[in-house]
């Protein structure tokens, strides 16, 4: 019941812009589940569904993964736009940015989980990235630098 209901939601959400619980629940009762309000919002919270503004200024409900496409793309422009200089040694990547911008690129760097990354610690405009090894370095590298040339 609760995966069919689950199904229902994303059909609707996809379907239709909905843009309040109520209105949610509503249609999930059109289609004949006995649904609360505390069930639906258990629900969006178990989908990771998300508002986000559409294109005639009203906030509707959508999955996680088109919001996060457009995060990204905003992460990575702000990243190519902050950059100032890349340099390494053995496994480690120092990132330079534009003064109070190192917090936000690191972010960009994090939200691209790419697995040879390991992690990074940004200052207020220098990034210390750590590469699994040391063979990963020039193609991360290159990567990045391909993300600033955007």
């Amino acid at each position: 019941m609760k995966s069919a209901r689950q199904i229902a939601i994303l059909e609707i959400i996809a379907e239709r812009a909905v843009e309040t619980q109520e209105d949610l629940a509503d249609a999930l009762r059109r289609r004949g589940f006995q649904v609360t309000q505390a069930t639906v919002s258990r629900d969006i919270k178990e989908l990771r569904l998300v508002k986000v503004l559409s294109a005639d200024g009203a906030y509707r409900y959508a999955t996680s993964d088109k919001n996060e496409n457009s995060l990204n793309e905003r992460l990575i422009r702000m990243f190519s736009e902050t950059v100032i200089s890349m340099s390494s040694a053995y496994n480690q990547i120092i990132i330079k940015t534009l003064s109070a911008s190192a917090n936000i690129a690191a972010e960009t760097i994090d939200s691209l989980q790419w697995p040879e990354i390991l992690g990074t610690i940004a200052g207020d405009n220098t990034i210390l990235m750590i590469v699994r090894t040391i063979e990963e370095v020039q193609p991360v590298m290159e990567r990045l630098s391909a993300m600033v040339r955007r």
